[in-house]
């Protein structure tokens, strides 16, 4: 996959080595192209390092023009993607002008342009900034973002460019590269829960856990990624929607069962990745309760089992649980993978600060017969590993002479 990169003046550009190296890992061959300003940020001598290739920054350039014209890398080019994406180089495109190599390129090019816009929470909420996101989507420009959270200058919304790890992710999955087809998954689909669930107490306070989502979209975009139709069913996050994957939002355990088997009829694959509470309070008050005693006592009765209740249908799916432990890892990972008749468990130690709010992650598969490790790796490479890894135990063991049906993947989405 051949992506130009295009890198403009935001202070978001010091991660572009760090999305160049995801992007390589992910197979593709990238080629920088820099704005003046983007220069102020980061060098021409470090992303040259990172991607293997002179850097292009000028349109008047006659030995690059030479060897390969703004034209010939504007037909090489599978994707173009501009990281970070500036207020100033969002209006330029919008208005079609040409100004330098970037520019004239993206006018050039019959590739899909993707932008991920970065710039102070104002700015981004400005009415001409807005005008112009909406005016590039109308031409068929993929906006991917911003994120939400604290930002160079201190103040905290959106406007942060998504992380290298999910803009690689999304660029080199499906609906970018034109002519890709098939996929370990092609024709199925997958239903995933992610993220935690909130328990409320009172209508200020909840119960939830540490998890980030991140493992859970992970597998969201990896199944999409392998062909198939994607139902993600998340818990509140901190995470932009997968691009190409149909996003529910929900908040409690009992939201997350309704919304699963609202939909899992139609599952091939049912990825159950999300950290679901087991217990919640018996009721929730309607005002907030007031500090009174030294102590305090909730009661707390049983959620629904999501996992249970897809692998006790009569017509189950391949069924894949999750165990997130702090000791004796495989055993009870062995257990829940008999006592709830499941077909394969993901597990993962999350003791001393592993797998959550981490970017990597390190797991052990068990299955009937069978058991596989994979060590620490980034969560989305970690992904694409177990969905090529379900999509084959499916095959082997329900694939041949019956009905394509995938099934649960519960992964308690700690991360």
């Amino acid at each position: 996959m051949n992506i130009v990169l295009g890198i403009t003046g935001g202070i978001a550009a010091y991660k572009t080595p760090d999305l160049i190296r995801r992007l390589r890992e992910r197979g593709a061959d990238v080629q920088i192209v820099m704005t003046a300003s983007a220069g102020e940020f980061v060098t021409e001598t470090a992303l040259q390092a990172v991607s293997g290739r002179p850097i292009r920054s000028n349109l008047w350039d006659r030995e690059a023009e030479a060897s390969m014209s703004h034209i010939e890398l504007a037909r090489w080019a599978d994707v173009v993607l501009i990281a970070p994406a500036t207020a100033e180089i969002m209006a330029r495109l919008a208005s079609g002008a040409a100004a330098d190599l970037l520019t004239t390129l993206v006018l050039a090019t019959e590739a899909p342009v993707a932008i991920a816009p970065a710039m102070n929470r104002v700015m981004w909420s400005n009415p001409a900034v807005q005008a112009n996101r909406a005016l590039l989507e109308e031409r068929g420009v993929a906006i991917l973002g911003p994120g939400r959270g604290s930002q160079a200058c201190g103040e905290t919304g959106a406007g942060r460019m998504l992380e290298p790890d999910e803009l690689a992710d999304i660029v080199t999955g499906p609906g970018f590269a034109p002519g890709e087809t098939g996929g370990a998954l092609s024709g199925k689909t997958v239903v995933i829960t992610a993220g935690p669930t909130r328990e409320p107490i009172d209508p200020v306070r909840y119960l939830t856990n540490r998890s980030s989502g991140k493992m859970g979209y992970a597998l969201a975009t990896a199944a999409a990624r392998a062909g198939a139709r994607v139902v993600l069913i998340s818990g509140p996050v901190d995470l932009a929607p997968p691009r190409g994957v149909e996003t529910r939002s929900v908040l409690s355990a009992a939201d997350m069962h309704r919304a699963t088997h609202d939909v899992i009829s139609d599952a091939d694959v049912f990825i159950a990745s999300a950290a679901v509470a087991d217990y919640r309070p018996v009721t929730a008050a309607d005002k907030k309760i007031k500090k009174t005693g030294e102590t305090m006592t909730l009661e707390m009765v049983r959620t629904p089992d999501i996992l249970a209740s897809v692998a006790a249908l009569p017509d189950a799916p391949f069924t894949v649980g999750f165990a997130a432990e702090t000791d004796n890892l495989l055993g009870y990972a062995r257990g829940k993978l008999e006592n709830k008749s499941l077909d394969m468990i993901v597990a993962n130690c999350v003791r001393d600060g592993k797998a959550f709010d981490v970017d990597d992650n390190a797991v052990e598969v068990l299955w009937a017969d069978g058991q596989q490790s994979f060590p620490t790796t980034g969560k989305s490479a970690l992904a694409g590993e177990l969905v090529d890894l379900i999509a084959s135990r499916y095959e082997a063991t329900r694939g041949t002479g019956t009905e394509p049906r995938l099934s649960i993947i519960r992964l308690n989405d700690q991360t």
